[in-house]
């Protein structure tokens, strides 16, 4: 079960959560079927079993939970062959849960000093160092969020809306552990000017004096806690486990800036129109062009078992120059989550329309999400104060 924590679930509930989401929405709202267990929304249904609740729930063991999850899945392959589009939706839906679940396991691990994950990846990334510099973006109009032509997307990007922006320099890469430890070497923790308001209340109250992983600096190097081991921290790979609150001190304090969500998208899929001046209305399916995600493109899918090098894959630069905006880290954008004109929530309404305007947006996925979360048009979005996810940020010039 794990303790309890307020950012986390109890693993053993989060497991039979997934097998009920698949089966409460592709077996019993779009095939009409009974549910299997009788008490399962008392159990698992997240938008009515309180979060204090589900370390007491009488629920499956780990055979039976896991017994639950095959007897969903096998019900689901009687039924896949024969869906329609509109129980495909739900299909589509219930599959994105799960990868978003699977992501969540792991950095639970580290939240709670589990070893790493096993029988998935045992290859290190490749050391490729720093890469420094800002790429120009030119201004224009841009059609921010989805469209219906992109198959499954979810509620919040609903849909494509102009927006005019300015010229802008985004760096090339996100920030590094080197970068980030030159902000707490020099003072950033403890000097008030770098923080918002609430982000000076927020590291009084955790009394922060670095990252949450990052353990006390010792003979001049610096470490950090990787589940449950202790290792020497990566200079050149990207800062991670950082919340908004960090990424804007330490923005305030570089006299830099975090991108928009447009900037940002605008950076990661658009080109520049002929001669140069404004932006394209081309928008490219990924940074590199239209070809699907591979490992000398982007850090996905547990490709690595953990971040590369900002310098890495350099196949999956943007055709402005940015790299790494799909994969190895999830980047924060100053933008608030909030609906785009016209939202209408999705059959999950719970999904987006309870979070609005109390979060914040990141974009680009990380080493452990899945290339179906992870287009470049999806929007992440967290409280700015959670730092136990997968989250760095990129910057831009002022």
């Amino acid at each position: 079960m794990g303790p309890y924590l307020e950012i986390v679930n109890p693993v053993l509930w989060e497991i039979g959560h997934i097998a009920w989401f698949h089966e409460y929405w592709t077996l019993r709202h779009a095939a009409g079927r009974a549910p299997l267990i009788e008490r399962s929304d008392r159990l698992w249904d997240s938008s009515n079993v309180a979060h204090k609740t589900r370390w007491h729930l009488d629920l499956p063991d780990r055979a039976g939970t896991y017994g639950y999850m095959t007897d969903v899945l096998a019900r689901q392959e009687d039924l896949v062959g024969g869906i329609d589009d509109e129980a495909r939706y739900f299909y589509d839906l219930s599959i994105r849960h799960e990868d978003m679940h699977v992501e969540a396991l792991t950095y639970m691990r580290q939240t709670q000093s589990n070893a790493p994950p096993v029988d998935l990846v045992d290859r290190a990334p490749p050391a490729a160092g720093a890469l420094a510099g800002d790429a120009s973006v030119p201004g224009g109009t841009w059609r921010l969020g989805s469209t219906p032509t992109e198959g499954f997307v979810f509620d919040n990007e609903k849909w494509a809306h102009e927006v005019t922006l300015a010229p802008f320099k985004i760096a090339r890469a996100p920030v590094t552990n080197a970068e980030f430890a030159a902000f707490i070497d020099a003072g950033g923790y403890r000097t008030r000017e770098f923080w918002s308001e609430a982000g000076w209340n927020w590291r009084e109250r955790k009394n922060a004096e670095r990252p949450v992983y990052w353990q006390a600096k010792r003979d001049g190097v610096w470490s950090v806690r990787c589940y449950r081991d202790v290792v020497p921290l990566a200079p050149h790979a990207p800062t991670i486990f950082i919340n908004w609150f960090e990424s804007d001190a330490w923005c305030r304090w570089a006299k830099r800036r975090l991108p928009t969500e447009a900037e940002w998208e605008a950076a990661a899929i658009g080109e520049s129109a002929s001669g140069g001046s404004s932006l394209s209305d081309h928008h490219r399916r990924w940074p590199w062009g239209d070809a699907a995600p591979d490992p000398s493109r982007a850090n996905l899918d547990f490709v690595f078992d953990r971040p590369a090098d900002v310098a890495a894959l350099a196949d999956g630069d943007s055709a402005f120059g940015c790299r790494q905006m799909i994969g190895n880290v999830w980047e924060w954008t100053q933008s608030d989550f909030l609906p785009f004109g016209g939202f209408s929530p999705d059959p999950y309404k719970d999904y987006s329309e309870p979070w609005f305007r109390t979060r914040k947006v990141l974009r680009g996925g990380c080493w452990a999400t899945s290339a179906r979360i992870a287009r470049p048009a999806y929007r992440n979005f967290f409280p700015p104060d959670r730092s136990d996810v997968f989250a760095g940020f990129r910057t831009c010039a002022l």
